[in-house]
């Protein structure tokens, strides 16, 4: 992706979501395509005015057959996925509501957040309730009541059109709960 925002998402009959990655430039999807050729796994939505590169999988196939590098990098890009879905499953499987969100949270601050000279964490927006409910697996209103309580405990101020993280320590153990 060369600029903007995209989720990548799975839809429920219901006209639920499971949302499982949030894409800033940089970053790719499609990959298991260019891999079997099969059909997409989940679909990707743009947030915002988006722009994106496409690789024909016959060229992907002889980009990584002949440049190493590139190989070697989709391989390694490939492993960090695995592994961010592992601990998604671990979460799901192992955490309440409350830890998922924390857990999120907390991740989101370490890996996208933007530190303030206050030394608080800014996250990336945009962030609303109903996205952070799909990426945990819960109601908007569990989100909302547990962002209250989250900010009740001084771990986080929420902000108009932002979530700021006060004490990302302290949320990731409430995430351990």
């Amino acid at each position: 992706m060369l600029n903007g925002l995209v989720k990548i998402a799975l839809p429920a009959d219901s006209g639920d979501e499971a949302i499982l990655a949030t894409l800033r430039p940089g970053d790719f999807f499609g990959e298991l395509a260019l891999l079997d050729g099969a059909p997409r796994s989940a679909s990707a939505v743009a947030l915002e005015a988006t722009e994106t590169a496409v690789l024909a999988r016959d060229r992907f196939r002889d980009l990584i057959a002949a440049e190493a590098v590139i190989r070697d990098a989709f391989l390694e890009a490939l492993a960090r996925e695995l592994r961010r879905l592992t601990t998604h499953v671990e979460e799901l499987h192992f955490l309440d509501i409350a830890g998922r969100l924390a857990s999120r949270l907390a991740r989101m601050a370490r890996d996208e957040g933007s530190r303030q000279p206050d030394g608080s964490i800014r996250l990336a927006a945009p962030l609303t309730q109903g996205n952070l409910a799909a990426m945990v697996g819960c109601t908007r209103q569990s989100v909302n009541k547990l962002l209250g309580l989250y900010a009740g405990d001084g771990l986080l101020r929420l902000e108009r059109d932002a979530i700021v993280v006060l004490d990302l320590e302290g949320l990731a153990q409430a995430s351990r709960r």
